[in-house]
């Protein structure tokens, strides 16, 4: 039974959960005015899809608990494809719901003065730090409703630090298992890397509430200092009766890179934005992103990259598979600021069609307000290639057989970007389960 929302989150409400989170004062204000500014701001307009009619008031609120484990052997199976069980990772968080289930660091990081934990606990005991960063260069409160309500109602996440000169190996992984079939998520993610660090953060999402109608409504932040490189890497596999919001965004200064590798696997409605803005000079982003779409589900995913600094490069790439009835929108957008001379943007979205009912637009966008620049785009949507078929099954290969390998290679340049091999794994086990 889904509950509505139009009774939880009062002023009293959100009063009540911080104070029992022993919050910061400047988390409770935040969370107050956030609140008040929710009813007064619109909800996000995606280009070319309609959301007013979507499921963002119906779910269950309460704060809830997931219970403790001692080992990743005690996950249920479902879960246990996302880790290589020979070499169990030394850096992983697990959100169990609403509360950390397991969690282990390394000596090594914690010697050097890693932070790695939920967003709670940083709330706690590193307080300053959090507000620093929470909702302030990347994204705004006031930015929609939805970001309004997530600062409002956030009830998860997580909190990364890397400090100066660190450079970490070994991947951060995060995974957030929406364990309860009714419950939303108000995830808050943010990942810093102070100058001249490096570090590779992978997380998961999953849920298995095929019935059940709820909301996860994301925002994650992701700060390159000067001369810092991050590798993220995501696979989202929310379940059809989940409507998912996601806001990504990343801000790199100066020769700091952000590598994003996204797997957009949800089954359910679908509005997720990842925007980076290149601030300093030399700075770089990748920006790579897969989907697969299926059933009725309507799908808008947004990759921009804004460059304002000198000599900053650009790239975006997304490739989708759409079938049944699904409809898909990429938009991607490059975005030279005046004064982003000798600045680099390229972008290309590409979507192969498995269905004739259904639709997918490839968006390419460029908008340049400077002279000396390159920039360029490719978009294209269509059918599996009857030739690469026909050479395919005539070497013995089934029709199925000659599609679904047509299909991974099509999805192969983004899939083969995520830097943990397990989780590379999950996803193309994902990806074969939504498309046969």
């Amino acid at each position: 039974m889904t509950v509505e929302t139009k009774l939880p989150y009062n002023k009293e409400y959100i009063e009540q959960f911080s104070t029992d989170r022993n919050e910061p004062a400047w988390m409770k204000t935040l969370r107050l005015e956030a609140l008040e500014q929710a009813e007064q701001l619109e909800m996000p307009k995606p280009d070319k899809t309609k959301i007013t009619r979507w499921n963002f008031s119906k779910f269950k609120q309460e704060f809830t608990k997931g219970e403790a484990i001692s080992s990743i052997k005690e996950l249920p199976e479902v879960l246990q494809d996302y880790f290589d069980q020979e070499n169990v990772p030394e850096n992983l968080l697990i959100q169990r719901n609403h509360s950390i289930a397991y969690a282990t660091l390394s000596s090594d990081l914690k010697e050097k003065g890693v932070i790695f934990t939920d967003i709670f606990t940083a709330l706690e005991k590193h307080s300053d730090l959090v507000e620093k960063y929470f909702m302030k260069d990347a994204v705004n409160v006031d930015q929609n409703r939805l970001t309004a309500l997530h600062a409002a109602l956030m009830n998860g996440g997580a909190f990364i630090y890397v400090p100066k000169n660190v450079e970490i190996e070994e991947p951060l992984q995060v995974v957030f298992w929406q364990e309860d079939p009714e419950l939303s998520l108000f995830n808050h993610v943010i990942v810093v890397a102070d100058e001249n660090s490096k570090l590779t953060y992978v997380e998961n999402y999953i849920s298995s509430n095929e019935e059940q109608e709820t909301v996860a409504n994301i925002v994650e932040e992701v700060i390159a200092m000067d001369n810092a490189k991050i590798s993220y890497g995501a696979v989202d596999n929310f379940a059809a009766g989940t409507t998912t919001y996601i806001n990504r965004r990343g801000v790199a200064y100066n020769n700091a890179t952000i590598d994003w590798a996204l797997g957009q696997m949800n089954d359910g409605n679908t509005v997720s934005e990842n925007i980076t803005y290149l601030m300093g000079n030399g700075a770089t982003s990748n920006a790579n992103a897969v989907s697969v779409g299926r059933g009725k589900q309507i799908q808008n995913f947004t990759a921009s990259i804004v460059q304002h600094g000198k000599a900053t490069d650009g790239f975006i790439l997304q490739r989708g598979v759409m079938k049944e009835s699904a409809t898909t929108i990429f938009n991607a957008i490059g975005k030279i600021e005046h004064g982003g001379t000798k600045a680099n943007a390229v972008q290309e979205s590409r979507v192969l069609m498995l269905s004739p009912k259904a639709r997918g637009d490839a968006n390419p966008i460029l908008l340049i307000e400077e002279d000396d620049v390159t920039a360029g785009h490719a978009a294209s949507v269509g059918r599996v290639d009857p030739i690469q078929m026909y050479y395919l099954m005539s070497r013995g290969l089934t029709k199925d057989e000659a599609e679904r390998l047509v299909i991974h290679g099509f999805l192969a340049p983004v899939v083969n970007e995520l830097p943990i091999e397990s989780v590379k794994k999950q996803l193309k086990q994902v990806i074969e389960r939504k498309v046969y």
